[in-house]
């Protein structure tokens, strides 16, 4: 293929939300598995999950166009007839492919689950979660054990992510982690409109402005 044909299709701010969450989920998983010395770092990747993922949410509205929810948030029926034509049809998708725009929205959700139940778990002993004074101690436990059982499902699905990209590699031939790193997917494709980077300021600042005036109220 020619230089002529890279198409640059994932901007700055995409690829460093999904390195972001990567790194974030990476620690606060190790951490939790420290105990009580590496509470800090648990709390602030939890955080840092908050913020990263509320972007994502504000950048599917406002962001570039392979970004918004509109662009690869497909129908039951495209789905399928992806589905039905996944070997035969090798044509790369210039964003997300209308199987994987699902799995973002799922990925997307469990991730801000687990984040927002932590926010609210607590062990009964050493620590609790910032929020844990808006409800009782029932809704506590039940949120902690949500917390556990979201990050089980959250391994099985980013397994069955990794798995999916090494079928792409090796059955359809596209380079789907060098387009996350670079941007650029190789074909034929018309670029898609990339949105300016202050937007990208703006929402980050409202996502975190966010979680800050939740945890600054807090009881």
């Amino acid at each position: 293929m020619t230089e002529q044909q890279r198409v640059y299709v994932w901007d700055l701010p995409v690829r460093l939300f999904h390195w972001g969450v990567v790194v974030a989920l990476g620690l606060a998983w190790y951490s939790g598995e420290q105990g009580l010395s590496w509470w800090d770092v648990h709390k602030w990747s939890g955080y840092a999950v908050v913020i990263l993922v509320l972007f994502r949410i504000l950048w599917g509205v406002i962001g570039s166009e392979t970004a918004r929810f509109t662009d690869f948030v497909a129908g039951p029926r495209t789905v399928a007839t992806y589905l039905r034509d996944w070997w035969r049809d090798r044509t790369p998708s210039r964003g997300h492919n209308p199987l994987g725009g699902w799995a973002v929205l799922v990925l997307v959700g469990l991730v801000l689950a687990q984040a927002v139940t932590g926010l609210f778990a607590t062990d009964d002993i050493l620590y609790s979660g910032p929020l844990t004074g808006y409800v009782g101690s029932e809704m506590e436990r039940t949120m902690t054990r949500l917390h556990t059982r979201i990050f089980d499902v959250l391994l099985i699905l980013v397994t069955l992510h990794v798995a999916a990209i090494a079928a792409y590699r090796l059955v359809r031939g596209e380079r789907l982690l060098i387009a996350m790193i670079t941007g650029y997917k190789r074909n034929g494709f018309a670029p898609p409109w990339i949105a300016p980077l202050y937007r990208a300021v703006f929402a980050a600042a409202v996502a975190a402005g966010a979680l800050w005036l939740v945890l600054a109220t807090a009881p």
